[in-house]
């Protein structure tokens, strides 16, 4: 008992120790000597944002964790370096950042309407081809700032090769480990706001989505999932592809709760999980020891009507055992692969995400 509290303890004071170094927020900060224009080999990715944060004039933090009662519509450009090696986030340590070398954020814009919003999300669609226009919206864990949040989308964009529309859903996350139950009721707070999302889609000319959402974004993405199932509105277009939870943070109780309440009104989950998950086991320890999702074995969630696919093998996570989904060079290869291909599970039913991570030493269970 004593060994496992060292454990928890540790973890903690790893996770406040990080969160004390945490590197500087960027959003349009540029490189006067070496503008990020000027770096043409670099790659560069419009990501569209919605945000429950309250905006800030803080220099490079674009919106602060301070939560706001609307949705405000906004877009960056993330810069990926031309050195970028598969899996890692190049972030800079200091101002202003190295576009030769680092990820960089510029023309941070705000959409002053919905419309003005839909119809930049259109151009981009446009500029796809037709059965290609596609959305994907990813959605945050704990602990993070609107700069973790954009980079780690924009460095999963790259790094999956992904060919549609990305969006961000950022809700108002404190960004520090001591506060894991603000986070996590500002996670509940955004559910309304993560559904009208949604009916802003709908909108669009997107011919379908995909929501990825990682950590406490699952929880955020699950509880927003039950509400809409329970008004007959989840899905109501049919465009909803997939939902994809990368090491959810979700009380695996309450996730059974959730999947018999959203019953047969949508059947496309897939759960990426490890069971050597050690953000979660932090979580089991504040949770008083009930079980996370992300780290079950996952011979228990076959029965729940859920593709699980188990990441334990996989050791080769530059970003730590919390974010195999992005840090993997192997994994996050293999899910561009399946998100590439949605277009094919929505014509005739026959993908499945782990087809694409079979090669893998994982194990999956199907529904």
């Amino acid at each position: 008992m004593m060994r496992r509290f060292c454990s928890y303890l540790l973890i903690v004071v790893n996770f406040v120790v990080i969160s004390c170094s945490r590197p500087p927020d960027l959003v349009g900060i540029d490189n006067p000597e070496i503008t990020v224009a000027s770096v043409e080999t670099a790659t560069r990715h419009k990501i569209f944002m919605a945000t429950t944060r309250s905006a800030t004039e803080a220099l490079g933090a674009f919106y602060s964790d301070r939560r706001s009662p609307d949705l405000a519509l906004t877009s960056v450009d993330v810069s990926i370096p031309p050195n970028h090696v598969l899996g890692n986030l190049e972030r800079p340590n200091r101002m202003p950042p190295n576009p030769r070398t680092e990820f960089a954020i510029v023309n941070p814009t705000v959409y002053e309407t919905e419309k003005s919003f839909v119809a930049s999300v259109n151009v981009a669609l446009q500029r796809l081809p037709r059965n290609e226009r596609y959305i994907l919206l990813f959605v945050h864990g704990y602990n993070n700032t609107t700069s973790d949040s954009l980079l780690r989308l924009a460095q999963f964009v790259e790094d999956t090769n992904y060919q549609g529309v990305a969006v961000l859903f950022s809700w108002a996350s404190a960004a520090q480990a001591t506060k894991y139950v603000y986070d996590m009721n500002s996670a509940l707070i955004a559910r309304p706001l993560l559904a009208d999302l949604g009916r802003i889609f709908g909108n669009t000319n997107a011919e379908g989505y995909d929501i990825f959402a990682h950590s406490m974004g699952a929880l955020l993405a699950m509880e927003t999932a039950r509400d809409m199932a329970r008004i007959g509105q989840l899905d109501r277009l049919g465009r909803l592809i997939n939902i994809v939870l990368a090491s959810p943070d979700i009380d695996i109780d309450l996730f059974r709760a959730q999947m018999a309440q959203i019953d047969n009104k949508f059947d496309k989950f897939f759960v990426l999980l490890s069971q050597d998950d050690s953000a979660l086991g932090f979580s089991r320890w504040i949770a008083g020891g009930v079980p996370r999702l992300g780290s079950a074995d996952s011979s228990e969630l076959g029965e729940l009507g859920v593709t699980t696919i188990d990441l334990t093998a996989i050791q080769d996570s530059t970003s730590g055992s919390h974010s195999k989904f992005a840090g993997s060079p192997r994994v996050v290869q293999s899910i561009g692969r399946g998100l590439n291909s949605s277009k094919d599970f929505a014509g005739d039913g026959t993908y499945n995400l782990s087809d694409f991570l079979a090669y893998l030493p994982i194990r999956h269970v199907d529904n």
